[in-house]
């Protein structure tokens, strides 16, 4: 019986001391998180800076910037002149533009015929856009609005076969250059004409018509008056490369069509009974003079 109670007397011990350890370790965890007495923090302060060195806490300014220095940061830095760099050369051809030391502006877009106006003032040269042979010269202007005859629609008129084989016709002309007639070889730049308002624009403002196409007899008129659209090849020409050339479109479309398609658009005059007029003699300095086309297009 003895024995059996000093056993349970130490296992009582056992547990009293367990219970004490586990007390004191949860006492301990409790007091690290609360704060001390009348507010103080149970955290250990950081250590205070030493005596006598005061803490800056002003922000220095930095030097106010010279004259020179803010020209410099207002001013990017020059660079190099830009290299000039030709443009690529797209044929064999140079070309100018057809109106000649005067502002312009033209028609960019198909409007009712594949042809552009060119606006410039009265008197303004109209030259040839590229070296050729003078091919149709009319110096009188016979159009007139009761009748509208198509073939007489472009007044006084000049066309060239350029060396590229393409014909260009610049129309609406107040006179055409002395020494200008059938036969005649031209320079690209050499003066043509004057620009003015004969023919339908006779109530506009003075203008070049200018077209592009491919050479056939007078008869067909309606291929003369333009088949190409020529405002992209006036642009570069104006202010782009000087090399871009109409033939292969020129050359492609014909090949379409045929030499003397049909007329399709603004083809017939007006029809209006006239009186009888009595013979009157003709003044061969008014009548249109051409050079028989006998030429394949592409072979000039």
């Amino acid at each position: 019986m003895e024995t059996v109670t000093q056993v349970e007397i130490m296992r009582s011990g056992h547990l009293g001391r367990w219970a004490a350890v586990t007390g004191a370790v949860l006492l301990t965890g409790a007091c690290s998180q609360v704060t001390g007495l009348a507010g103080v923090s149970a955290t250990a302060p950081s250590t205070a800076p030493p005596a006598g060195t005061p803490s800056v806490t002003a922000t220095i300014p930095e030097p106010a910037p010279t004259a020179e220095h803010q020209a410099a940061e207002e001013e990017p830095p020059k660079g190099d002149d830009p290299v000039k760099v030709p443009p690529p050369k797209l044929s064999k051809y140079t070309y100018t533009f057809p109106v000649k030391d005067c502002k312009t502006t033209y028609q960019r877009k198909l409007l009712v015929l594949p042809k552009t106006t060119i606006w410039a003032g009265q008197g303004c040269a109209f030259v040839a856009p590229i070296g050729g042979v003078v091919d149709e010269v009319n110096i009188k202007n016979k159009w007139r609005p009761s009748t509208d005859v198509g073939a007489d629609r472009e007044g006084r008129f000049v066309t060239i076969i350029g060396d590229d084989g393409v014909r260009y016709l610049g129309g609406h002309l107040d006179s055409v250059a002395e020494g200008i007639r059938p036969g005649v070889r031209v320079k690209a730049g050499q003066l043509l004409g004057r620009v003015g308002k004969s023919g339908n624009a006779r109530d506009t403002g003075p203008n070049l018509y200018f077209a592009i196409s491919w050479k056939t007899g007078p008869a067909f008129w309606w291929v003369r008056r333009g088949m190409v659209k020529p405002w992209d090849y006036l642009a570069a020409w104006q202010s782009g490369n000087r090399t871009l050339s109409p033939r292969e479109e020129t050359l492609a479309l014909r090949g379409k069509l045929g030499e003397t398609p049909r007329c399709a658009i603004q083809c017939a005059s007006k029809k209006t009974p006239q009186p009888a007029k009595t013979q009157e003699p003709k003044n061969d300095e008014d009548v249109v003079s051409v050079v028989p086309s006998t030429a394949p297009f592409g072979q000039q």
